[in-house]
């Protein structure tokens, strides 16, 4: 569900201070948040951040197709290994999958 039409876009504060404070030079690196739910604003256009996963953070370099976006949808909680196949875990058990009789 979207934030309501009549309220501005949810957008940390201390982001957009840590956002300034990077283009006038005081601050350097890329910026750790863990405000996965702010919006990304036309500020933010090439700047490095480190958003939390809830493990790690990982690098987002935010481009202009990506304002309007959240920062957590570039940041994916879940990592997927592939699917199995049939043939490696019955090697990797040693049985044939069929029930012992």
């Amino acid at each position: 569900m979207s934030r309501s039409a009549k309220k501005e876009p949810y957008v940390d504060e201390k982001l957009l201070k840590k956002v300034q404070n990077l283009r006038n030079g005081t601050l350097k690196g890329p910026i750790k948040t863990w405000a996965r739910a702010a919006v990304i604003t036309p500020e933010m256009v090439n700047v490095n951040f480190a958003v939390h996963n809830g493990k790690d953070h990982l690098a987002v370099f935010v481009t202009e197709s990506m304002v309007g976006h959240r920062l957590g949808e570039f940041s994916p909680t879940r990592r997927f290994n592939g699917h199995s196949k049939k043939g490696k875990i019955a090697k990797a058990t040693g049985t044939t999958g069929r029930a012992s009789e």
